[in-house]
Parts: C-alpha cells; structure tokens; sequence
C-alpha cells in the first residue's frame, strides 16, 4: 500500500512562512498529479494547491494564489508547499493527495491520501 508522509508543519506567527513536504514510499507515483489540500477546525475540506507530473502547470486556490507555491522535485520523490505570508485563516491540518487523473480540486477525485501536518497561525 502506498503511503504519503507529510512534514513541515508547525506553530508560527503571521507574516512568518513554513514549508510542508510530502514524499510518497514509491518513485513510481513521479508520474501522479499532486495537490494540497487543508482542513480547519469544524470546516470541511478544502484545495490548496495542484502541480502536475512535470512540474507545470500549477493551479491555486484564489485565497493562497501569490502566498504559497507548490513545486516538485522527481529525483528527490517530494512534494513542496512553500507558504509565505501566513495568516490566522491559513490554520489547519494540511493533507497531500495523489491522482492519476487530471487537475482538480474535488478531494473525491484522489486515491492517495497522506495522514496530515498541522499548521498553527496564532497572533
């Protein structure tokens, strides 16, 4: 069985960034599409991020769109979240998703799911 590991996550303060990370356990998956996804307290959740099988393009929710970049590195076998400008509303337990199929921000659409890190933005 396929597994993501997320990291990065921690507890910083506004205007601060952090960089999240996912690897899965097969090289194979540098095929699959991958995106970010998060998910507040009591909230349902929600797309983040998409970067495709060759790096680009990448896709944004408008609320992330120019603080946070996701990116790719196939020889390393890792997904990157870098998020910038970080506020309150950006907490949550941020999850990586694996799909074969094309972009999307449906959270149905994905086969793979990582267990989650956590992101705190407290002021």
């Amino acid at each position: 069985q396929v597994q993501l590991v997320e990291s990065g996550g921690g507890l910083v303060q506004p205007g601060d960034s952090l960089r999240l990370s996912c690897a899965p356990s097969e090289s194979t998956f540098s095929t699959n599409l991958f995106s970010w996804f998060r998910q507040a307290p009591g909230k349902e959740r929600e797309f983040v991020a998409t970067v495709t099988w060759r790096g680009s393009p990448t896709y944004y929710a408008n609320s992330v769109r120019g603080r946070f970049t996701i990116s790719r590195n196939n020889a390393k076998n890792t997904v990157y979240l870098q998020m910038n400008s970080l506020k309150p509303e950006d907490t949550g337990t941020y999850y990586c998703a694996s799909s074969l199929s094309g972009p999307t921000p449906v959270a149905s659409r994905y086969d793979y799911w990582g267990q989650g890190t956590q992101v705190i933005v407290f002021s």
